[in-house]
């Protein structure tokens, strides 16, 4: 990477020296230290119960829900999350609002090829994406608009432009089996990873870790985060895996012991389910959200406002947190409570670039763990 890019890449991301416990675990900070923003501290007055300052189901604006009916009284939602997850979510907005949620579930490549096509097409067929894959979209894809329920997030969590709010947030850790592995045999650094050789070709990465490798250039600088992982890719040859929650599942059941980084929220579902799978922190832990963007051709747009506005409500904030997503509203507790804060104090970086400059790190990503 090109000094020039790493200005740029540094400029884009939010490098917080430790975490601040207010209910997400992390708020708006700087280099030179962190602290609680206005805006968080506001939101803390309201509860997860959805009861903030304008009553329970404040998201549900009477106006908006008429004019949603007026359209035809269904949204298409175009998301990566899992129909298990998703179809209850969904539901709440459902009996709230008694509009009906086409779902259209895919992967992140698949939707974003999708939507790349429908686009060129002009095709009005989609309203709302939730995905971490929102970032990729070019910027006119998405339709700026305003939410009430933004001014409750996390303010790293709001797009400048109002074309993307953060939904839930990822945060990349390792994790391990607890079975196959002691937790005081964890590495404290990813520098230790290389001390044990004997979790050569047990221990895994998913293909599309690019936020999580970007943290680790900043963090280490260019080259001493080159030469990491070459030596871990030579000394430890890890597995790589396609998909996230493939991953989770493969480290639960013992296939590998261990894995470089995955999504804690993912590791935390298996934990819950009772499987001997845990997580822990080592820095950098790189964070990245799982964001919402409206179709500017969207065929409902009022109705996709207003679904886009329940994503950010309390109630489906805490809905979340049942999977053991990590909401991005300060007022909702994580599940469990301490998901966040156990990590300690680690480096937080904030990731957030767009889809040409995810390219670029892909390409690196293959290079350096699939070396020719």
């Amino acid at each position: 990477m090109s000094g020039d890019f790493r200005a740029r890449l540094r400029a884009a991301l939010t490098g917080l020296a430790g975490m601040v416990a207010l209910g997400l675990g992390v708020t708006a900070a700087t280099a030179q230290g962190a602290a609680p923003s206005p805006d968080a501290n506001n939101a803390a007055g309201a509860n997860a119960s959805g009861a903030n300052a304008s009553g329970a189901n404040a998201w549900a604006d009477p106006d908006l829900v008429r004019a949603a009916h007026a359209e035809g009284g269904s949204v298409t939602v175009y998301s990566s999350v899992n129909e298990q997850e998703a179809l209850p979510f969904w539901k709440l907005f459902e009996d709230a609002t008694k509009l009906k949620v086409e779902y259209v579930r895919g992967s992140d490549v698949v939707l974003i090829g999708r939507i790349a096509i429908e686009q060129r097409a002009r095709q009005r067929s989609w309203d709302l994406l939730l995905s971490p894959a929102v970032g990729r979209l070019p910027r006119d894809f998405m339709q700026p608009i305003d939410l009430s329920e933004a001014k409750y997030l996390m303010p790293q969590a709001r797009d400048p432009e109002r074309r993307w709010y953060g939904v839930y947030a990822n945060y990349d850790v390792p994790s391990y089996n607890s079975k196959l592995v002691n937790s005081s045999d964890l590495p404290k650094s990813y520098e230790e990873f290389l001390d044990h050789k004997e979790w050569a070709g047990r221990i895994a990465v998913e293909q599309t870790d690019v936020q999580w490798l970007a943290a680790l250039f900043t963090h280490y600088g260019e080259a001493r985060a080159r030469k990491l992982i070459a030596d871990i890719v030579s000394t430890l040859k890890p597995v790589i895996i396609d998909g996230h929650l493939a991953l989770a599942r493969a480290v639960a059941a013992g296939e590998y012991a261990v894995t470089l980084n995955n999504y804690l929220n993912l590791t935390l579902n298996m934990r819950l389910s009772g499987a001997p799978a845990d997580y822990w922190g080592l820095d950098p832990v790189a964070v990245f959200f799982g964001s919402v963007a409206v179709n500017p051709l969207a065929p409902h747009p009022k109705t996709a406002q207003l679904a886009a506005n329940f994503v950010l409500s309390p109630e489906a904030q805490h809905m979340l947190t049942t999977s053991g997503r990590l909401p991005v509203r300060p007022d909702v507790m994580p599940n469990p409570a301490d998901a966040v804060t156990r990590l300690g104090q680690r480096k937080i970086i904030v990731v957030d670039f767009p889809g040409e400059e995810e390219k670029k790190w892909q390409r690196t990503f293959q290079d350096l763990f699939r070396p020719r």
